[in-house]
């Protein structure tokens, strides 16, 4: 089970779907969580699976098609009930496999790929929907213990040494570049993992939203152990 002890009231916890999908975020809550205990051997499909590459992306026709001990069907099934119930809902999901994810070395003091505390940005109303089955999983932090990366004076001044331009368009550089949406963790921060098989909607940074985004980062895989993640 996941300790929800330090969550404070940003978590808000639900035990269907239809509430997951269902439940608005209002106040402090942008982190709705289903939380569940699966059975099933969920290593077996990544096992199973031909990696590719640092991600591998699984196919409900692929999936179909593996051939697996009792155990593993019972993930596949899980699996593909997940998939079908978000398209029905009308999300996009994505099943990985995933290695690793590609760093971001551009600027060493302020790396912006997803091992960074971050929150998701979008043009339209949306959220962040995700399930680790296997592997580990990924974090996230209460707003009131992380701080906008951009909001640190030191961090600021070598901003402004990459950007090199006029006062007024500083914060679009911020903007179009993503810096704006990474975060710092407080020295007393104490991020909460998501743990294995829970199914989660974070709220996204989108116009309109009556929440903050919610603050997440991937985890530091463990050499030579996959996740397997779906995704939306």
């Amino acid at each position: 089970m996941i300790d929800l002890s330090h969550a404070g009231s940003q978590i808000h916890c639900v035990t269907n779907f239809e509430d997951l999908i269902s439940m608005p975020f209002n106040g402090e809550v942008n982190a709705i969580c289903w939380t569940r205990k699966l059975t099933g051997d969920f290593s077996e499909i990544i096992k199973k699976v031909e990696l590719s590459g640092n991600i591998t992306t699984i196919e409900q026709d692929e999936l179909r098609k593996l051939e697996l001990s009792e155990q593993g069907q019972l993930a596949r099934e899980i699996l593909i009930n997940d998939l079908n119930a978000l398209e029905a809902y009308g999300a996009s999901p994505i099943l990985n496999v995933i290695n690793h994810y590609d760093r971001d070395d551009s600027y060493p003091f302020f790396p912006t790929d997803v091992y960074s505390f971050h929150v998701d940005r979008s043009p339209i109303p949306t959220d962040t929907i995700l399930c680790t089955y296997y592997g580990e999983s990924s974090e996230i932090l209460p707003n009131s213990q992380a701080i906008q990366k951009v909001l640190i004076p030191e961090i600021r001044e070598e901003l402004k040494k990459i950007y090199q331009g006029t006062e007024e368009g500083f914060e679009s550089f911020l903007n179009e570049h993503f810096f704006d949406l990474h975060y710092q963790a407080k020295p007393d921060a104490r991020p909460i993992s998501l743990g294995l098989g829970n199914l989660w909607r974070l709220a996204v940074d989108h116009p309109g939203s009556q929440v903050l985004p919610c603050v997440h980062r991937a985890p530091k895989e463990k050499p030579g152990q996959s996740r397997l993640l779906l995704i939306c």
